[in-house]
């Protein structure tokens, strides 16, 4: 199983960034899925989180309305864009994927995800 994260980068504040998340390994439509995401000394944290169904998404109060995630379910691929990017949003973006039984569930934290991708990094400048 693997899940491999791309598209960080370095950005401007207010500039936006679309990251990537490919799956294989996995039928990744039973699978919900999500993005975290860990700055230099701080702890991983959630960011957004989507259904395996995509008609259900979850994000944290620090990144509503600036990020929407999305899934393609036929190229096993979960996105994140990223819109009115700030320094504080600089980190290892990483994302990961559960096993779903409710096509509506959607995770709420970084506990019990099955699978994790090795990271890309987003560096927003001021």
């Amino acid at each position: 199983v693997q899940l491999q994260a791309s598209g960080g980068g370095l950005v401007q504040a207010g500039g936006s960034l679309r990251l990537s998340c490919a799956a294989s390994g996995i039928t990744f439509s039973l699978y919900a899925s999500g993005w975290f995401r860990q700055a230099p000394g701080k702890e991983r944290e959630f960011v957004a989180a989507i259904s395996r169904s995509a008609g259900r998404t979850y994000y944290a109060d620090s990144v509503k309305g600036r990020f929407t995630i999305s899934r393609d379910n036929a190229m096993n691929t979960v996105y994140l864009q990223m819109n009115t990017l700030k320094p504080e949003d600089t980190a290892v973006y990483y994302c990961a994927a559960v096993r779903s039984y409710n096509r509506d569930y959607v995770p709420g934290g970084q506990g019990g995800m099955d699978y994790w991708g090795k990271g890309t990094l987003v560096t927003v400048s001021s």
